[in-house]
This record gives C-alpha cells, structure tokens and sequence, in this order.
C-alpha cells in the first residue's frame, strides 16, 4: 500500500485500487507505524484516502511517533482531507510524542485555512507541546498569527 505515498495521485489511485481490489489489507502498518492512510494523508491523495476510508482504513491509527493521518493532513495544510479525516472519527485534540496537536502543525507550517477549519473542528487552543508552546506561539510570522486571530474571532472563536 505504500502506493498511496506517491504524489501523483493519477499513478496512485489506480494502483491502489488495484490492491483493494485484490483484497490488499489497508490496515497494516509499515515499521515506523505508518497505514496507507498516513502516506495518503501526506502527500494530499484525497481519492486514495476516500478510497482506503471506504475499505475499512482507519483514521484513528497513530504511528511511533504519535501521529494520526490528520497531524500529516494539517502539517500539509489539505483542507479537504482534513474535513474527510474528521468526518471518520480522527480526534481533533490528540498529541503526538511529541506533544502536539494536529493544530500545532498547522499554524508551525503557516497553514491558517487548516488552523481555522481545525479550530471550528474544536481543537483546543490551550494544549502545550512537550516545549511548553501553544499553537499559536509556533506560528511562524506575524502575519500568520494574525490571519488565525482574525479567522477565528470572525468565527466567535475564543484562542
């Protein structure tokens, strides 16, 4: 399944069909922990994820390193696979090992259109990484920061 990994998704998602159809288990997991869902996730496959989603994967397996598909979804920014993740049961608040939310990841990338739909998903703005940082401390320039703040107070979002 580590076809799902490709980046273009018009190589992928035939093969991965393919493998579906011969019955390939999008459940298993790679050394690192990582599903099919993961790589889907990474590289913005949203048809390969809608597919793996339709084949039993799951949304809420984490890695060794502590990571969902959605924290790999918001690091990229992929708003639309981000909506899918959450609308399979992904939970918005969980933390990597290294203590961070999906949110952390995307407002660390600069991805305020993820942070905000992230945000209304109710992510909480209070959960500290294992540096003791918001979300919102790792933005990584003023302008960032202030697109979020601005998003979410128009939203009636409190951070």
């Amino acid at each position: 399944m580590i076809a799902s990994s490709l980046k273009d998704s018009s190589t992928s998602d035939p093969l991965v069909n393919l493998l579906l159809a011969k019955n390939a288990d999008p459940t298993l997991t790679t050394s690192t922990g990582a599903t099919a869902l993961h790589f889907a996730a990474s590289k913005s496959n949203l048809d390969t994820a809608k597919n793996l989603l339709e084949h039993k994967a799951s949304a809420r397996v984490k890695d060794k390193r502590g990571q969902l598909p959605l924290h790999r979804a918001a690091a990229v920014g992929n708003v639309p696979m981000i909506k899918l993740l959450l609308q399979n049961r992904s939970p918005v608040n969980a933390s990597d090992g290294d203590g961070c939310t999906a949110l952390h990841h995307a407002i660390a990338e600069g991805h305020g259109d993820a942070a905000v739909v992230l945000l209304k998903a109710g992510a909480e703005t209070d959960k500290k990484d294992s540096t003791g940082a918001l979300a919102l401390d790792l933005a990584p320039d003023a302008k960032v920061r202030e697109y979020i703040t601005r998003a979410a107070e128009e939203e009636g979002i409190t951070l």
